[in-house]
Formats: C-alpha cells, structure tokens, sequence
C-alpha cells in the first residue's frame, strides 16, 4: 500500500500509515527481535532456572508492545501529545527491564572467567 500510495493521489493515509509502519518495524519487529536474541543468548544460570524469572521478560513484552500501540495510534489522534511521549515512557521502562532481568547473567558470565 505504501509503494502504490507512490501513484495514487499521496493522501494523508499514506503519511499516517508511513508512520504507523515505522514505528511497527522499528520497535514492534526489531527491537522485539534483538530482545529475543539477547534473552536466548545471554549466558545461562548453573543453579535453579536457566534464564532467571520469567516476570521481567515478560513485562518487557507486554511494555514494549503497549508503547508501541500507544506511539503508532497516536498519529490518529490529532492534537494530542501525551500517547506518544507516554508510548516512549513505556518503551524506556521496557528498555529498563530487559537490562534489569539480563544484567545479573552478564554478571554471573564475568565472575566466571
């Protein structure tokens, strides 16, 4: 759709949806990508689970993706500036947990050499 929006009459769907797949392929597509990358590959704990709890994975999840939907729909909302700055909040804090959950493996991998 977007590369016909290139011949048809360039309507305000097309600038919308340009920044509605931007930030989906971004954040929605890439960032989820690195952060399944770096949970799979960080290195494993000898004792107990092997990735540690599951809760801050998953908060980063469900943050993440919440801050995504909140930053692409608030291109619809015309005039309003608090969706996207609070989609960007909830993007750090998903940011912040992933770091949260990570930083004791990569801790326990450098206490190990």
């Amino acid at each position: 759709m977007l590369l016909a929006g290139r011949e048809l009459a360039d309507g305000p769907w097309v600038t919308w949806l340009r920044a509605v797949h931007a930030e989906v392929l971004l954040f929605g597509w890439t960032v989820q990508l690195v952060i399944g990358v770096a949970y799979w590959i960080l290195p494993r704990f000898r004792a107990g689970s092997e990735r540690g709890n599951a809760w801050l994975p998953w908060a980063t999840f469900w943050l993440l993706n919440t801050g995504v939907l909140s930053v692409a729909l608030s291109s619809t909302l015309r005039g309003s500036s608090i969706a996207p700055l609070a989609g960007r909040v909830l993007e750090t804090l998903a940011a912040s947990a992933l770091v949260a959950h990570a930083l004791p493996r990569v801790k326990a991998f450098r206490s190990s050499i």
